[in-house]
């Protein structure tokens, strides 16, 4: 089994639904942001960090991204066709494509600039004590969103539960061992089911994203993104 990650699943599958009319007849990856859709910007960070093997899963709207991607090599489809599984159900059913032990996951709903996060996660990755590596920031530092914090963070790097000390956001790039999905039974999940498990086990670590962040989620998403991008190139 490989030890370090070579295949990426990108999560493209979802309704969209805070985009509101937005996505009423076309999936949230294929929404536009400083001139670029939302599912090029992301599979642009991959080809960039040299992932060869990149599968992205499709429900909504999928034939949209299908067709979008038809230009594209190393991409490979996995098909929700009679439900969406969630991001744990959709990562399990990728696994044939993907292949078996650790892999990138990547969020195409949000911007990044600075460092490229799958390299980094990379240069951070040890297969010796974690089984995820989760890209996080601190609350007050995120754009777009607004919410409680997912995680705290340990001065090891271990995470925990954000409970009252949590401090921080899941910001929807990783890398994660696979083998626990086996033992889930049920068929659409979250991936924070193999989280809390890692997290049990003391496995689960956080790594703080040094460049700029922006979730894309809403329409004032897109409008934040727009202008932390335009910011970036001035």
């Amino acid at each position: 089994m490989r030890q370090t990650p070579s295949a990426l699943m990108l999560f493209a599958a979802g309704f969209g639904t805070r985009m509101g009319a937005l996505t009423a007849e076309r999936p949230k990856p294929l929404l536009t942001v400083g001139g670029q859709t939302l599912i090029d910007h992301a599979l642009d960070i991959a080809d960039a960090a040299g992932i060869q093997n990149k599968v992205v899963n499709l429900h909504y709207h999928g034939e949209q991204i299908a067709r979008h991607l038809a230009h594209r090599v190393g991409i490979s489809l996995s098909w929700e066709r009679a439900e969406i599984l969630e991001t744990g159900g959709g990562l399990r059913a990728a696994l044939p494509l993907l292949g078996k032990g650790p892999v990138y996951t990547l969020n195409p709903d949000v911007v990044w600039t600075g460092l490229n996060p799958l390299t980094q996660l990379r240069d951070a990755w040890n297969p010796i004590a974690m089984d995820a590596l989760l890209l996080l920031l601190p609350v007050k530092s995120v754009r777009g969103r607004v919410g409680p914090a997912d995680f705290a963070l340990a001065p090891d790097g271990r995470i925990t539960r954000a409970g009252s000390t949590g401090q921080h956001l899941y910001i929807g790039a990783q890398i994660i061992h696979t083998g626990g999905l086996a033992a889930i039974p049920d068929v659409a999940f979250s991936v924070n089911r193999l989280w809390d498990q890692m997290i049990a086990d003391n496995r689960a670590y956080g790594l703080i994203y040094p460049g700029d962040w922006c979730d894309v989620g809403t329409p004032q998403g897109l409008i934040d993104a727009e202008i932390l991008l335009a910011s970036h190139h001035v």
